[in-house]
C-alpha cells in the first residue's frame, strides 16, 4: 500500500452515519476497504454499513461519541477486534455546526460541545490510534477540518476555533512524524452539501443562508471524500478542494490586513442570532 494508501485499506471513520463521513466509508468500500463505521447515532452508522454491503463489501457500525474519551477508547478496541489487527487509515471526521452569535453571545455550553466533538474528538482519535501507526512505521490520518479553521469568519467563534485547532494540531502531527511512514492530511472544504447546516447548535438564519449558498456553489460530500482520498494517496497534507476555499486561503496568507477589513464587513451580512433574541 505504498502508493494509493487508501486502495485496499482497514479504515475507521467516524461521523459514518451520514454526511462526508457516510462518503468516505462508503469510497473506501468501493476501493476494496474493510470498514468501520463509527456514529453517535448507531441506527445511521448501521444504514452506512447496510449500504457498503449491498455493494458487496465489509463494514461494521460501532456507536461512538467522540466527545467522550472513554468511547473512542472503546472504539479502538472495537476497530482491533473486527479487524484483527490495527487499522491502515483513520478519519476523524465527526463533527456539529455552530454558527449565529457573537462572542458572549453563545453560551459556554455550546463552546464545550462544539471544541468536545470537533477538536477533543480529533484529539482523542488520534490519542488511540497514531502510536501503533507509529510503531509500525505505516498508516495515515485524516482529520476533517474546515476552511472556517483559517478563515475566522464572524459569528462562528467556537467553530472557527475548533476547526483552527485540527487544522494546526495535523501540521504538528506532519512534522512530528516526517519520515515515519505515516501520513498525515487535513480537509478544509467551505461549503459541502450535508445536513451539518440543520445542526441544534446552528442558528436556523444562518443555518438557512448557508444550505442556499451550498446549493449553489458547494461541492457534494462524495466529490470532496474522493478527493481527499487521492490527494491523501499523492501525500498531501492540506485539503483545500474548493474554488472559493482557495482563493480565501490565499487571500488570509498574502493579503491578511484587508482579508480582515473585508470579512469584518462580510460578517454584517450574517444573521444575528443573538440580536434577534434581544427583540420583544
Amino acid at each position: 500500500m505504498a502508493g494509493k494508501r487508501t486502495h485496499g485499506a482497514h479504515a475507521v471513520v467516524t461521523g459514518a452515519g451520514s454526511g462526508i463521513g457516510e462518503a468516505f466509508a462508503l469510497e473506501l468500500a468501493d476501493r476494496h476497504g474493510r470498514v468501520v463505521c463509527a456514529d453517535i447515532d448507531l441506527a445511521a452508522a448501521e444504514r452506512t454499513v447496510t449500504k457498503i454491503k449491498a455493494a458487496g463489501a465489509e463494514a461494521v457500525a460501532v456507536p461512538c461519541d467522540v466527545a467522550d474519551p472513554d468511547e473512542v477508547g472503546e472504539l479502538a478496541a472495537a476497530t482491533r477486534s473486527w479487524l484483527g489487527r490495527e487499522p491502515d487509515l483513520v478519519i476523524n471526521n465527526a463533527g456539529v455546526g455552530a454558527g449565529g452569535r457573537v462572542v458572549g453571545d453563545s453560551t459556554l455550553d455550546e463552546w464545550r460541545r462544539t471544541l468536545g466533538v470537533n477538536l477533543w474528538g480529533v484529539i482523542h482519535g488520534c490519542h488511540e490510534f497514531l502510536p501503533a501507526m507509529r510503531r509500525q512505521r505505516t498508516g495515515g490520518v485524516i482529520n476533517v477540518a474546515s476552511a472556517a479553521g483559517f478563515t475566522a469568519a464572524p459569528k462562528m467563534a467556537a467553530y472557527n476555533v475548533s476547526k483552527a485547532g485540527v487544522v494546526s494540531l495535523s501540521e504538528t502531527l506532519a512534522a512530528e512524524l516526517s519520515g515515519s511512514g505515516v501520513r498525515v492530511t487535513v480537509l478544509c472544504p467551505t461549503f459541502v452539501r450535508t445536513a451539518i447546516f440543520g445542526g441544534e447548535l446552528i442558528d436556523p438564519g444562518v443555518g438557512q443562508l448557508a444550505r442556499k449558498i451550498a446549493g449553489v456553489v458547494g461541492f457534494s460530500a462524495e466529490r470532496v471524500a474522493r478527493t481527499t482520498l487521492d490527494a491523501h494517496d499523492r501525500g498531501r497534507l492540506y485539503v483545500v478542494p474548493q474554488p472559493d476555499a482557495q482563493i480565501l486561503w490565499r487571500a488570509k496568507r498574502f493579503l491578511p490586513t484587508p482579508y480582515a477589513r473585508i470579512a469584518g464587513l462580510l460578517g454584517r451580512l450574517v444573521p444575528d442570532a443573538g440580536k434577534k433574541q434581544e427583540r420583544p
